[in-house]
């Protein structure tokens, strides 16, 4: 699902919103979470998941075209820890 279907979907399922008002509650809710991350926060959904920022240290990688060795820099990279809730309904056919 991408950023418009939420939208949609939830435009649908609560027509006495208009979709520029579900539009705007979708991206605060998503600048938030983002915002929080910057903090070096953490957001938790319960059932869903928790997104956090792992950092990567410097490292030696290669360019794969040339063959030649490169500096890459350290990073921060953003991580999701799927909830119990998640990992049980998408297991649940097995």
């Amino acid at each position: 699902m991408i950023k418009s279907e939420l939208i949609a979907k939830l435009a649908t399922e609560n027509p006495h919103l208009t979709v520029k008002d579900v539009e705007k509650v979708v991206s605060i809710i998503f600048d938030e979470m983002i915002e929080a991350l910057e903090r070096g926060g953490r957001v938790e959904l319960r059932g869903f998941g928790a997104f956090s920022v792992r950092s990567r240290p410097a490292r030696s990688g290669r360019n794969p075209r040339t063959g030649e060795t490169v500096k890459v820099k350290a990073k921060h990279v953003p991580f999701f820890k799927s909830g119990k809730e998640l990992r049980e309904r998408l297991n649940a056919d097995e």
